[in-house]
């Protein structure tokens, strides 16, 4: 197994795996890299879905999505998809998957199905790395600080998506989210200190308005989307990407009009996060 990165703070491409293979030592690695990278990608993969559900529950449990279709036969595999005809994308902003829930998903596993022509690429950046760039002032001011996530302007029934061509495809606008987590984290399992808010879903500091949260969430998702902390995944046939939403952002490129594409993700369960 050889291991590269993609970008100097985020994001490595993995080589020498078979995912619906790997087990053991090597899914260990694998774990560890995208642990600490944010994100890994997998070339030449040929994993179909049944291999998907089993790489998935070799590494731990599974989330089912409550918002996105989900394949017939496979109701783990959640579909990121748009089609030809369609102007919205799913993903098309910064955003940490499920920060909403009290425990979030440790991270997904994204398989390319169908893809445009060109474009269609997922930027990520890196949490830790956003973190280690904020002044000393800045990272005592968020120190003990505490922030509410939540979908409910994104998915319900009169909310971001509904408002768009993308809306009749969705799921779930009827429920009601909700999650308080620590602005700066440490992750359960490397320890690296991390920034837990993200533009989508995080709406303010807890005793805090959203309008006086403002000024110090706007520093915090200005800080983490320096350029200098992201990387871009360039997907082909057969690429697979894995990534850790507690390390990393991601933002899906809506770039390919007139192209369909299609993602299948499966979301692997995480654990309650603390500061």
């Amino acid at each position: 197994m050889q291991i590269t990165p993609l970008a100097p703070s985020c994001g490595v491409e993995i080589t020498g795996v078979q995912l619906a293979d790997a087990a053991g030592a090597t899914l260990e690695a694998v774990r560890q890299a995208i642990y600490a990278h944010g994100v890994a990608l997998l070339r030449g993969q040929v994993l179909s879905p049944e291999e998907h559900i089993a790489f998935a529950q070799r590494w731990g449990g599974i989330d089912i999505n409550d918002y996105f279709p989900l394949t017939e036969e496979h109701p783990e595999i959640a579909v990121v998809r748009k089609r030809e005809d369609q102007q919205t994308n799913i993903g098309g902003g910064w955003h940490t998957d499920h920060s909403y829930d009290q425990v979030p998903a440790m991270g997904s596993i994204l398989v390319a199905r169908v893809l445009p022509p060109a474009g269609g690429d997922t930027l990520f950046a890196h949490m830790g790395a956003a973190y280690d760039s904020l002044p000393d002032d800045l990272k005592a001011e968020i120190e003990g600080l505490e922030a509410f996530h939540t979908a409910d302007h994104i998915y319900a029934s009169d909310g971001v998506y509904a408002q768009t061509d993308m809306g009749g495809d969705l799921r779930g606008q009827g429920m009601t989210t909700g999650a308080t987590h620590p602005v700066a984290i440490r992750h359960p399992v490397t320890g690296r200190r991390l920034l837990y808010v993200n533009p989508a879903f995080t709406v303010n500091i807890v005793w805090r308005s959203r309008a006086d949260s403002r000024p110090l969430l706007d520093r915090l998702f200005a800080a983490a989307m320096d350029p200098a902390h992201q990387c871009r995944v360039a997907w082909e046939p057969g690429s697979v990407a894995i990534w850790d939403n507690r390390t990393s952002w991601h933002y899906a490129m809506n770039d390919y009009q007139g192209h369909a594409r299609e993602m299948h993700r499966i979301t692997l369960s995480g654990e309650a996060l603390a500061a």
